[in-house]
């Protein structure tokens, strides 16, 4: 029971510092996320034949980052 409560504890704080870190840099997330949508596009200008260019792998993960960041400024 000690370990759950412990557990606990250090995501709760985790947590406290993500969001304080976070707080000041809304735009940290989505522009990480925009980055990942332009290393896609040199992906497929450079790079045609690579499965990662095929499947817009970055496009897909810097969409999902983005929208989840600014989600979550929104929320901050």
């Amino acid at each position: 029971m000690a370990k759950k409560n412990k557990e606990k504890r250090t995501f709760s704080t985790s947590l406290d510092n993500l969001s304080t870190y976070l707080a000041p840099r809304k735009g940290l997330i989505p522009m990480i996320g925009m980055g990942l949508i332009i290393i896609n596009l040199i992906l497929q200008l450079f790079f045609l034949d690579s499965w990662i260019a095929q499947s817009n792998l970055f496009l897909h993960i810097g969409l999902l980052t983005s929208i989840f960041g600014l989600m979550l400024a929104w929320a901050l």
